[in-house]
Order: C-alpha cells, then structure tokens, then sequence
C-alpha cells in the first residue's frame, strides 16, 4: 500500500477527495498545482458534473485511486470507508499529511467536548498579547493546508474536532484538551468509542506536552493520554471575568490557555498573565459562546437573550444553565439527532431552582423533551416547529423577566447549514421582537 508521509508525495498520483465540503474544496485547491489525476466524490448528488457521487460510481472510482483524502464528516468506521482499505487504498485526511510536512513544534491543538473554540481563541489572543504571530486554525479558523495562507512563520493554533483526531498520525508539539463528555455517538458509535478517540489525540507519533484540567475526569485516565501530562487547576484570578467570559468553566478555559501559551514561548505563567490582564478589555469573546445579543424591559421587567449556539453537545448547554442558576430561563434547545444521552441534561434542568421553561426543537428537541418531562416534572415543555415560534414563547414564558438562552444541545443540520446559520436566524428573530 502507498502511504504518502506529505502532500508532496502525491505527485503524479490518482488521489481521491470523499467528501466536498469546506475541507474537501480546500484540498482540491492545493491538489490543483501537486496532481492532475484528482478524483471528487461525495454523498449528495446535487453538486456538479465533477463530482461523483457516492452511491452512483463514486465508490468504485475511489477504489481505483492510489490515496483518499477523506472528510472529517464521514465516520472512519463506515463500511465504504473500511472497504477502501481492505482493498488496499490508503484513506487519510489532508489534515494528516500536513501536519506530517510542518514542524511541528509550532503547532498546539485543542480539542474537548466542549470549551476547544473558546481556548483555540483564547491561545491565539494570548500570542498575541505577547507580540508572538499566531494564526487560528481548523474549526474555528481555516483549514491550515488552505494554500491561500501563509504559514511560515508563527504558532499555529489548531482547533481539533473528533472527527479529525482518528486521522492524525503524529502528534502536535502541545496538545490541549478541555474536557470529556458525550457527542458525535452517530460518527464514533458509542460514547467509550468517542472518548476514546478523542483522547487518542495524545497518543501520536511525537514527543509532545498534554495540557489539562486537573479534574477527576482526565485524572481517572491518565493512563490513556499520552504525552508530558501537565494538569492545571482553575485560573484562580478575576482574568475570565476582565475576559468577558461567563461562567465558572471559563476559569478552566482560560488556565488551560495560560499553561498551553507559557509552555509554547517558555515563559512563566505569571508572566503571561500579567500581560494577557493588560490587554484584556480588547478580547473579543466568540459568537455563539454565552453571547448577549439583547436586551429589553417587557411589561416592566428586563429580558435578556443569549446567544450560545456553538453549544451543539450536553456538556456546554449544563454549563450555560449554571450561568444562570438563579434566574428565570427560557432554554431553546433540540436539532439533528446524532444519538447522545440527554438524561444528564434533563437531571441538570431537574435541579435549577429557578423557574425554567424548555422550548424543544427537531428530532434531539422530541427526546430532550421527552426525557425532560420524565426526569423533570417542574419544568414546562413546549414543543416549537422553528426559532420565531421558539423565541416568541419564550419571551412570552418570562413575564417576570430572565433569560431567552439559545443552547440547543444539538447539531444545526436538521433546519440549518450549519450552527453560524442558527445562530444568525436567532439574532433575526430576536431582532424582530425587540425592535
């Protein structure tokens, strides 16, 4: 079997791209000046002549390439994919074969359940603060093999999904993880399967130093994570606060940060710091991440609405409701249902005190619901077809004021693009009845 160690490898070669989303299109783009033997092939049959689609001759031209280049979106435990390989074509990713040619002593990568946005961006403004060039990257930025970049020079701070960990081969010079919970289950297959490549991560080609939460969660497996583990506690200054950042996560997020930025420039943490403090008023927290988009006096009481829409897993909505622990909240949560356990949520919402109103929305909206309505009988359910009806109700469900929180739990794709896409139609409709 042909196993390329970098792009360059790929010279005269037939390469395959499954899957032609934003990554897909990037690596087409490179592929253009390496190969003129590229072959595109992708479940939706919608997207132009030169792309096969899967179920109608795109296997079988996958089968005749001599490397694939496979999506983070398709699971690499499918069947199509798993047979690629028993016929003796090497599946990748083209996040693989550049981490492969970069040194990679430049290069931190985050990943977690949940927190691996904010930390990507905290990381990066954190450089920054100290003059360093740092360029976001993955999820959260560019795909960094985007031939448009320029790279040369400065940290390269890789925001990591699940889906990519599988494909990585060698390890990155820090490695960051956030925190450990459930998601994806309909990629990975079960929750020990997920948590396992996530932690996977670590455990590359590569000496390397693991960054991560001193909690019984990562202490337990420490055995699992590879790498020079460095466990952090809490950040246990006002920094998260001078940050903008709610919540009491936020001062593990920004620890985390603190540690992965001291360990890459070889400065104390202090230090760090000392420095990120002074230049904390110009962050800019992320959208979707606990933002505050309005706020309004209706019939003599104010109502604020929050924007947490990157929140699309059961970690970060629980965390979102301790925000707001002794307020009125009116949740809007559901979408895609990838199969997660929704229970931990329905306990959490069993607990609050506070008066709670749960607007539910799409296929993961009927089961949060449901298991609501068993787990958390105090809380009233309703069950919404789309965000105008979900925010109206939910201003309606506050007449003594609180807290319209978009946290859905759940992927965007069962109504939306993409959860950017939710986010922006929420602001539209909050928009439309604050105006």
């Amino acid at each position: 079997m042909f196993r390329p160690t970098g792009f360059a490898d790929l010279a005269g070669r037939r390469v395959g791209i499954f899957g032609y989303g934003l990554e897909g299109r990037t690596a087409e783009r490179l592929l253009v000046s390496i190969t003129n033997d590229v072959v595109i092939v992708d479940d939706a049959t919608t997207l132009g002549d030169h792309v096969i689609p899967t179920h109608h001759g795109g296997l079988d031209a996958l089968l005749n390439c001599d490397v694939v280049l496979k999506s983070p979106g398709i699971p690499r435990r499918r069947p199509d994919v798993v047979n690629l390989d028993n016929h003796g074509v090497y599946v990748t990713s083209a996040l693989n074969l550049w981490l492969q040619e970069v040194d990679r002593s430049r290069v931190v990568a985050i990943t977690g359940t949940k927190g691996k946005s904010t930390v990507t961006a905290l990381i990066t403004f954190f450089l920054h603060c100290l003059g360093e060039p740092a360029h976001r990257l993955g999820n959260i930025g560019q795909p960094p093999y985007d031939p448009a970049l320029d790279l040369s020079s400065g940290w390269l701070v890789l925001e990591t999904s699940s889906f990519q960990c599988v494909d990585i081969e060698y390890s990155p010079g820090v490695v960051v993880l956030t925190s450990l919970g459930s998601d994806h289950l309909d990629w990975h297959g079960d929750l020990d399967q997920y948590q396992r490549d996530k932690l996977s991560l670590t455990n590359k080609i590569g000496d390397h130093v693991t960054v991560l939460p001193n909690v019984a969660t990562f202490r337990g497996r420490a055995s699992e994570i590879g790498g020079d583990l460095h466990f952090v506690d809490p950040d246990a200054s006002d920094l998260a606060e001078s940050l903008h950042l709610l919540g009491h996560h936020s001062h593990s997020n920004v620890a985390v940060a603190l540690e992965a930025v001291a360990t890459l420039t070889q400065r104390p943490v202090d230090d760090v710091r000392a420095v990120v403090r002074a230049n904390a008023a110009s962050f800019e927290p992320l959208t979707g991440r606990l933002t505050l988009v309005a706020r309004e006096v209706h019939d003599g009481h104010e109502i604020r609405y929050v924007d947490d829409g990157l929140a699309t897993s059961v970690l970060p909505v629980v965390a979102a409701l301790e925000v707001f622990a002794h307020e009125p909240v009116a949740l809007i949560a559901g979408g895609f249902d990838r199969g997660v356990d929704y229970a931990p949520l329905a306990q959490a919402l069993a607990t609050r005190r506070s008066q709670t109103t749960l607007l539910v929305i799409g296929p993961a909206g009927e089961r949060i619901g449901a298991l609501t309505r068993d787990l958390a009988p105090g809380v009233t359910v309703v069950a919404v077809a789309d965000m105008r009806e979900a925010t109206a109700k939910a201003r309606q469900s506050l007449n003594g004021g609180g807290v319209v929180l978009l946290s859905p739990g759940a992927p965007s794709f069962d109504q939306y693009e993409n959860w950017e896409a939710r986010s922006t139609d929420f602001h539209r409709q909050v928009r439309a009845l604050t105006s």
